[in-house]
């Protein structure tokens, strides 16, 4: 496997995990306050987001301009 497949098959998981993250915050929050995790919420939101419009970017862009 090439390091460029290695880099989104690394960011799907990554995405992954903090939508999972994000997801037990939001519709378990009683358990992710007694865990003191609950205040990561928006932070997990919003780097999904991010993490996703890297991964948009990465595919459109640079997937084009690197060597194989």
């Amino acid at each position: 496997m090439s390091l460029k497949y290695f880099h989104l098959v690394f960011l799907f998981f990554a995405i992954l995990a903090d939508a999972g993250f994000w997801a037990w915050t939001h519709f378990m929050p009683e358990d992710a306050a007694r865990a003191g995790a609950l205040h990561l919420k928006p932070y997990a939101g919003f780097l999904c987001l991010i993490l996703l419009a890297y991964g948009v970017h990465y595919l459109i862009k640079k997937m084009r301009t690197i060597i194989v």
